[in-house]
């Protein structure tokens, strides 16, 4: 953005015998203050009470922030970079959203299978079975994502504190080994 034209005092503009001094104008220029770019930061703690309740209920963040009165989703993770605070009730919706995901699951995998009716009664729809594998598989996969220590498959290659890895080596086998080796080039 181009810097505005500013005006000279006309005092500075007068010659040094007319008992102006021009050299502390030419030594401090003033620079207009520094605007903020961009608007002005709708946070208030209504709308981050109402995103963290949104996000316990299993709603993520980005589809909170296509409706009407939210902010975008940038201006959420700029939020949570300076509020430790709020990062962290975030934090936590997310954790309890995800076990509201959860219990969705189990919910709708509990449910009858809708039915076809035909010539013999109702049969279970399968194309609708493979519908709710489907979505129950994705959102497993995305729990497991989110938060693998709750959801993931548990994979432990190494030891943790409670019980560290204990690696033993028995070399006896190969004492054997040496001595037939050398057995065998004496005889």
């Amino acid at each position: 953005m181009p810097r505005k034209a500013t005006k000279t005092p006309p005092e500075a503009s007068k010659a040094p015998d007319q008992g102006v001094d021009t050299t502390q104008a030419a030594q401090t220029p003033q620079e207009p203050p520094k605007k903020k770019i961009g608007r002005p930061s709708k946070y208030s703690p209504e709308i981050a009470r109402e995103m963290c309740e949104l996000l316990s209920e299993g709603i993520p963040l980005r589809e909170i922030c296509r409706k009407d009165g939210f902010p975008e989703w940038r201006t959420v993770y700029d939020w949570m970079n300076r509020d430790e605070d709020l990062s962290a009730a975030i934090a936590r919706a997310r954790e309890v959203g995800q076990d509201a995901i959860a219990e969705q699951i189990w919910l709708d995998m509990k449910q009858e299978p809708e039915r076809i009716l035909s010539e013999g009664g109702g049969r279970v729809d399968s194309g609708y079975v493979q519908w709710q594998k489907a979505k129950a598989e994705i959102a497993l996969k995305l729990l497991a994502k989110w938060n693998p220590k709750r959801y993931g498959d548990r994979v432990q290659l190494a030891g943790d504190a409670e019980s560290p890895l204990k690696v033993e080596a028995d070399v006896t086998i190969f004492d054997t080994v040496l001595k037939g080796l050398e057995q065998s080039r004496r005889g």
